[in-house]
């Protein structure tokens, strides 16, 4: 028998400002994220004790976010004590790996249900906090790599000069994630399991603009990086790229018939997996060879994709990606994307699924397509077909 992997829901917290004083900032990542779980298995009403693993994403796994923050959180959510869980880390891709890792586990019959998601508390571990020493890499690593890498948002700009975007398509781009958020808050609100006063996503601006875009300051300027590469027009600002953001987010995963015996209601089966690589200077460009990979393993053509997902790291990136393959535009993040609604990196690709689900239920859409660029020149890609 042909065994699928079925996403039966799909739940998030809203998603808040990654500083103190934003709308989750209060919470342990612990009971945000279990908060999530209790939603995800109170809205399907599976049994607790037939979830055989909690695969979780997690990027800074220090501080509250430590020791297996998963297992922690499905114990604080009240799962059975039986219930393992697993917490991983592929950089801003890692609910997503955690999503597709799921998904292969029941493919291969490993699993027959399964919970994955993804949790970040940015205003409580911060970035970078987790590296101790001023240097993560290693002698052997910097002798292949002796000029060294670079900030991500270096690599931005890099990928602007690359592909000739302009600060204006950016800064166009970021008003538009805003636009598109905002006016898509009802279908946000569906996935969306409330958290006290935290009932909506907390960064779409309604008065943002394209003056007041234009008029934010390049927000990575650096004179070695200028030295080194001359070619940077240096148009990145805090507009076009990502929030620094709270989160969490957790699907359902189930082999078709296990949820179908269980009065599971399948919404799309998870059909296609790829990774990738690709130089970790330029870092956020492999989400071109993990969609070429995608495709080809799928049989479809970019034609063939009724809605993408695109991680909006950076207003270049996605632009970058479009003009790699030219889809239609108001197909490519239909409900805005990270610039707007921020970017909690472990829990992110939850959010990018919630989306992409919603928008092909709302079209009839048949096929979404997600990908996310990650720190270090990596980057994966899923491909789910409505049901």
């Amino acid at each position: 028998m042909t065994r699928r992997a079925v996403i039966v829901d799909v739940v998030r917290s809203a998603f808040g400002r990654g500083r103190p004083g934003g709308a989750l900032s209060a919470w342990h990542p612990v009971d945000l994220y279990a908060h999530v779980l209790q939603a995800l298995l109170a809205r399907t009403g599976v049994d607790p004790g037939l979830v055989e693993d909690v695969i979780t994403g997690c990027v800074i796994q220090v501080a509250e976010q430590s020791g297996n923050i998963g297992r922690q959180a499905a114990l604080a959510a009240g799962l059975p004590e039986s219930t393992p869980a697993v917490t991983l880390d592929r950089k801003c891709g890692s609910a997503q790996q955690a999503l597709d890792f799921a998904a292969q586990g029941i493919i291969v019959g490993a699993y027959d249900c399964v919970i994955a998601g993804g949790v970040e508390m940015m205003s409580l571990v911060p970035m970078k906090i987790n590296r101790m020493g001023k240097d993560n890499e290693g002698p052997m690593f910097h002798a292949r790599y002796p000029e060294g890498l670079v900030r991500q948002g270096i690599s931005a700009e890099l990928i602007a000069a690359r592909w000739k975007i302009s600060r204006d398509e950016m800064d166009a781009f970021a008003l538009a994630s805003h636009r598109r958020a905002v006016a898509a808050e009802a279908v946000a609100a569906r996935s969306i399991a409330p958290l006290g006063e935290a009932t909506k996503d907390e960064g779409p601006r309604r008065d943002t603009s394209l003056e007041k875009l234009a008029s934010l300051k390049p927000a990575f300027v650096d004179e070695a990086a200028a030295a080194r590469f001359p070619q940077i027009s240096w148009s990145v600002t805090a507009g076009n790229s990502s929030q620094v953001t709270d989160g969490a987010s957790a699907v359902l995963i189930a082999e078709e018939s296990f949820a179908l015996k269980h009065g599971l209601k399948p919404r799309a089966a998870v059909t296609h997996f790829a990774v990738a690589g690709d130089d970790p200077v330029m870092m956020l460009t492999a989400i071109m060879p993990v969609t070429r990979k995608l495709l080809s393993r799928s049989g479809l053509r970019i034609e063939d994709i009724d809605a993408f997902e695109v991680n909006e790291a950076f207003a270049s990136v996605v632009l970058a990606w479009m003009r790699e393959f030219r889809p239609d535009p108001a197909r490519v993040n239909p409900y805005g994307g990270a610039i707007a609604l921020g970017h909690p990196v472990g829990a992110s690709g939850g959010r990018l699924t919630a989306n992409l689900l919603a928008y092909l239920e709302e079209t009839g859409g048949r096929y979404g397509l997600q990908t996310m660029c990650e720190s270090g020149g990596m980057a994966n890609a899923t491909l789910i077909e409505r049901l």
